[in-house]
Parts: structure tokens; sequence; C-alpha cells
């Protein structure tokens, strides 16, 4: 990643840490230092607490949204990295790159702070972010690590923000350096003080577009460009920009999609979608036209597969996750598989006896949960069926706390009051 200087930063806080005896290993191909016990050392692991934690951190880049592959990227290709933790902690996020170049994405000095609340999705660059990431190079192996602390931590001997720059310049070289220093960072804190969780992913192929000239910093393999904001939300087809005011259905021919007229009539598209910002475009094997939205609503798309005689709207935080996953799957060419097309109208879901409120969209494959205390997540299939069986949100299990998972190659999912595993191809529901 390469740095550029963007306005007067910050140096990391000192913080007073308690004492305590922790042994720590490692990093791929390095063995463990001499201490009281093994440390656990996986295939994609930087470093590892050997304390099976209840402090849970996941990472995640854009074309792999389960963050369990190994994706490819080209050269001059952008990239957004998610990660969310299950209770509230800081967050430390670096690069490794095929060079042992290393960056650190967060903390830096357009973002507020790096402590993330729990259950809490969050996406780097994020919406309107002042930079982004673009792949850079050189072709290999890239690996990110997400160290999660319920403590700020002293990284004043890793890496320092210098001058005006908005990213700070990582004082070691190397997975091994990295992970030794690192080391030194997390030793004082209790053993169920902090974790870690990584994701890889390749740089292969030719460039799509020349890198941008490194202007100071570190080189590593993610060009950071500041001054610039992140690419739109990804759009399923290219729209042209209208000379007038658009209708709803309204195709580029000044044909009308009937069904979408009739479903900005049915849902007061008026007062829940408002304008229409592009033409009713193809998508996949159907029809999609944006709409700005209306206050709490946020941005809306009407969604009309080919086939069905009826629109179905998504808007706000389930549109921002479908479209998410849609261009994690397939570049958003498309609406992503999981899911598939929306086959029926968004509901809100009324506060549970969690306390919980949030949002409703069902799909041909699959549903969105979303809320703002924990995030927005997918479920389908049998897990969702007996989920819906039970009540839904309205039931003792309450909203997902995150996407559904697999466990042993079984599906499972976890909720606010409970827990849903496919066990020998059987169901099983478990409370809390």
């Amino acid at each position: 990643m390469r740095h550029d200087h963007m306005r007067q930063a910050q140096p990391f806080k000192h913080q007073p840490l308690q004492t305590a005896a922790l042994l720590l290993s490692v990093l791929l191909g390095v063995g463990a230092q001499a201490s009281a016990s093994p440390a656990k050392i996986t295939a994609q692991s930087i470093i590892v607490n050997p304390v099976d934690t209840k402090l849970k951190v996941e990472v995640w880049v854009n074309r792999d949204a389960g963050g369990q592959n190994n994706p490819t990227y080209r050269k001059g290709e952008q990239l957004s990295v998610g990660l969310k933790t299950n209770q509230d902690a800081y967050v430390y996020l670096f690069n490794v790159n095929a060079n042992g170049q290393i960056d650190l994405f967060f903390p830096n000095n357009f973002e507020e702070s790096n402590f993330v609340k729990a259950g809490v999705t969050r996406v780097f660059p994020p919406q309107g972010a002042k930079y982004t990431f673009t792949v850079g190079g050189p072709n290999g192996q890239d690996r990110l690590l997400a160290l999660a602390s319920t403590r700020p931590l002293d990284l004043e001997d890793v890496a320092r923000f210098a001058e005006d720059q908005g990213f700070a310049k990582v004082r070691v070289q190397g997975q091994e350096n990295l992970a030794r220093a690192l080391s030194i960072v997390v030793n004082p804190l209790p053993a169920e003080g902090w974790t870690t969780d990584t994701v890889s992913f390749r740089v292969a192929g030719e460039a799509v577009t020349p890198p941008a000239p490194a202007q100071g910093g570190a080189t590593g393999s993610v060009t950071i460009t500041p001054g610039q904001g992140p690419q739109p939300a990804p759009q399923p087809a290219p729209q042209p920009t209208p000379s007038g005011q658009i209708q709803p259905g309204e195709r580029q021919n000044a044909a009308r999609d009937q069904a979408m007229v009739d479903a900005y009539a049915r849902l007061k598209g008026s007062e829940s979608l408002g304008q229409a910002v592009t033409y009713a475009a193809p998508w996949g094997d159907g029809l999609w036209q944006k709409f700005r939205g209306v206050g709490a609503y946020g941005d809306a798309v009407l969604l009309h597969a080919n086939g069905s005689s009826r629109s179905y709207a998504v808007h706000g935080m389930l549109l921002e996750r479908y479209l998410a996953l849609a261009k994690a799957e397939n570049g958003a060419t498309r609406p992503p598989g999981r899911l598939g097309w929306a086959a029926g109208d968004e509901k809100v879901i009324p506060r549970n006896t969690y306390g919980t409120s949030g949002l409703y969209g069902f799909f041909q494959n699959g549903a969105l949960y979303g809320t703002e205390k924990y995030g927005t997540f997918w479920l389908t299939g049998a897990v969702l069926k007996t989920y819906q069986g039970l009540g839904g949100s309205g039931s003792f299990l309450g909203f997902p706390t995150r996407d559904q998972y697999q466990i042993g190659g079984a599906w499972a999912a976890d909720f606010e009051g409970g827990t849903i595993r496919t066990v020998s191809g059987a169901v099983k529901v478990y409370r809390k």
C-alpha cells in the first residue's frame, strides 16, 4: 500500500496496561518461542492466541464474503475489507504482501476511532470515505490480519503517523517481525483480552490499470489514494444519465415496465421510494431501477425478475448488504445466488422480547434480517425454514446476530436467544 499525506495525524496514545504472562507465537513457518505451553498455529495465521477466548473477530475481503477462500485480484482493481466482532473491541487491521511489506489499514486518520461495537459490521473504505484501496502488487500471496483487543494497544514501536499522513508508517517488515512485535504488544493483556483472524487473497495476472505512483511511505500491495472517495455502491448495470425526470418503470426507450409501475403505486412510492435516479435497466435475467429514497428509508431499488408479474423494493441497510453479496459473488452483474430476486415487499419488524426492532426482506432463495443493533445478515434453506416456523425474530430466538455459516460442512446460525444447527441432516434448535 502506498501512503499519501492528507492531514495532520495524531500519534498512537500510550495506554497503561496490566501485566500478565501470556504465551504467544507466531507466524506461518515460524516455530513457537520458549514458553509454558505451545501456541496454536494454523495454515493462514500470523499470530494466534493459544487461549480459546470468548472474544471473536471476523475479517473478509469483498470477493470472499465468507472469509474462507483465497480470491484473486489483478493490479488496479479495487479492494474493500470487512470486519466484525462479537464483543466491543479495539481492532487493528494489518496487510502483509508477497514481498513482506506491511501496511496498517486500521486505525487511520480518516476514521474517528478503531473502537468497534459488538455485532456491527465495518467496511473499509466506508461509504463516502476520502480514500480508496487499489491493488498495486506485487503478484503473489497477501494476508490480512485483524487483531481485536478489549483494551487499546500501544503500537508506538510497530507503526507511527508522521507529519500529515492519513495512514501510519509501519516500522517492521516481514511476517516474522510483525508477529514478534505484536507478541510484545499483547503480552501484558489478560489471557482472554485479545484474539485474531486472518484472510488471504492473491495478486495475479495482468494489471487492469497502471498502479498509482508512489508518493511517500511504505509500498505494499494496496495503494491508498486520499482525496478520492470509494467507488459508488455496486450497481447491477451501467446507467445512462437521464436528461429529465424519470418515471417509475421507465426504460431508456421510453417504454414502461408495468410491474414496476404497479409496485411504485402499491408501496406509495412518493413516500417511500422517492424520485427515480436511473432508468429501468437489464440486470441478470430481469430489471433493476434505482430511487433516491425518502428519509429513513434510505436509497432503494425496484427489482423485477423475468417471468414474474410483480416487482418488489429493497431499501437501506438491506439493499446495501444485498448488493455487497452480489458484488462478492459475481461482480454485481446479477442477484446473489444465495438470495436470488426479491420475492416480497420488505417488512418493518416491531420491537421483540429482547428490545430489538428491524427490517425483513424475503427473496427467492433466502431472507435478509437487518437491525441497527447487530447488522444485516442472510439466512437460507432449512435453517431459515425452521427459524420462520418458530416465529422468526418474534420467537425466543430473536434476530440473527451473524450470517448463516458452516460447521463441519453443516449449516448453522446464531440468534439473540439461541442457535440452529443441522446435525446429520436434521435441524436442531438450542436455547441460550
